[in-house]
């Protein structure tokens, strides 16, 4: 039976909105003490590193509760289980506020704000796939996706204005509040399903948690996808965060790093936007991640050697809009080559491996850099390699869609 032959609700939009406002707000948590370290470090007189660990304790709190999480989501649904992401990022985030003076509290609260974030970010293709026709759903995991770009550009913005035009005290309570109204706006408005399913009859079904987890980690698309995700996401984690370390020895400034930070922002905002349309558009996801990890490959071999400020921008840019789009693709394509597995276990398997990276990463780097310049490109180069490595797995993907 054709597609068109199923009801779409315009209230898919409505839904996608008020889900996309939770996980802006979950992550602007996250990212709020990253651009203004040493001020943070000096008002709460602790080492900087006390202050990283503010951010670093949500890839650290992700390794316990991902598996929990995407079980709440399969079992449960997105109502239940993204309105406890909602309702702790809106309370620990509120705590956060009043309670700012403290950093003991502060940090408290953080990890609460940590723990509601896979309850949020695992419901991506699970959110498409209850609300959205099988021709809509890259689109609607790429705008669910472009909700963390946005929330991490928001507090990269923000933070620094507010503290500077009031206080740390007031920008975190600021922050706490709006979780607060966000969190009462999905309660509100979000729904679980649709009145009739936005596919074929008995398609909307999916195999219990354990039974898909089995299933999944025997199909060999979905473990070179898994690999893909370990490289590619722990690598976009761990050069934002050393982004000026990596540039420094070159002779960039500060704010340049921070404008090139910003431009990979940027470029996967607008690659989240359109590479997944056209993914829907063509009916292709196999394809479109192998163009993905190759223009992504190529963005990281120019932010490793660019030498003049232009081209580094340029490199910026190419590696964010590729980079930052291959991943509502590949949670897609992973929900189609694992059904009847449940959206929320695969969302979260490839979202747990980038945290796993990611630390892994940060870390390898930082004891990697030489000690003469600090220089970082022996690590960037291990990358560039193991980028490639997953472009060539990459091309042995099967297409999911006919």
């Amino acid at each position: 039976m054709a597609e068109t032959s199923f009801k779409i609700y315009g209230y898919r939009w409505v839904v996608l909105l008020a889900f996309m406002l939770v996980v802006g707000i979950n992550q602007l948590a996250w990212i709020t003490f990253a651009p203004i370290t040493s001020a943070a470090a000096a008002y709460y007189s602790v080492p900087d590193l006390s202050i990283g660990l503010l951010s670093m304790c949500f890839m650290v709190v992700y390794l316990f509760v991902s598996f929990p999480a995407s079980w709440c989501i399969d079992t449960y649904g997105i109502r239940v289980a993204v309105g406890m992401g909602a309702a702790l990022t809106g309370i620990f985030g509120l705590l956060r506020g009043l309670a700012a003076s403290s950093f003991t509290w502060v940090f408290i609260a953080q990890i609460g704000i940590a723990v509601g974030q896979p309850f949020i970010l695992n419901a991506v293709t699970t959110v498409a796939a209850r609300w959205f026709p099988i021709r809509e759903r890259a689109t609607a995991a790429g705008l669910g996706s472009l909700a963390i770009y946005v929330g991490i550009m928001a507090g990269m913005a923000l933070t620094p204005l507010l503290t500077l035009a009031s206080s740390i005290n007031t920008m975190l309570l600021i922050y706490g509040i709006a979780a607060v109204i966000i969190a009462f706006i999905f309660f509100m408005t979000a729904r679980e399903r649709p009145p009739s399913p936005p596919c074929p009859p008995g398609q909307d079904e999916r195999s219990l948690v354990m039974d898909g987890f089995k299933q999944m980690i025997r199909q060999k698309d979905f473990l070179i996808l898994l690999f893909t995700f370990f490289i590619g996401l722990g690598a976009f984690n761990a050069i934002t965060t050393w982004i000026e370390n990596i540039l420094h020895p070159r002779g960039f400034s500060i704010a340049q790093a921070g404008v090139a930070g910003g431009l990979m922002i940027v470029g996967g905002i607008v690659g989240a936007l359109s590479l997944p349309t056209l993914s829907d558009r063509y009916r292709k996801r196999a394809s479109f991640i192998v163009l993905c990890l190759t223009g992504a490959t190529l963005g990281m071999l120019g932010v490793t050697y660019a030498s003049a400020y232009g081209l580094l921008l340029v490199s910026a840019f190419v590696l964010g809009f590729f980079l930052l789009a291959a991943g509502p693709i590949g949670y897609q394509y992973a929900a189609e080559i694992t059904y009847p597995a449940p959206e929320g276990t695969s969302n979260g398997l490839l979202l747990l491996m980038g945290q796993i990276s990611g630390i892994i990463f940060i870390l390898g780097m930082d004891s990697l850099k030489s000690p003469e310049t600090g220089s970082m490109t022996a690590s960037l180069l291990v990358l560039i390699i193991l980028m490639a490595v997953t472009v060539i797995l990459s091309t042995r993907l099967k297409e999911s869609l006919k």
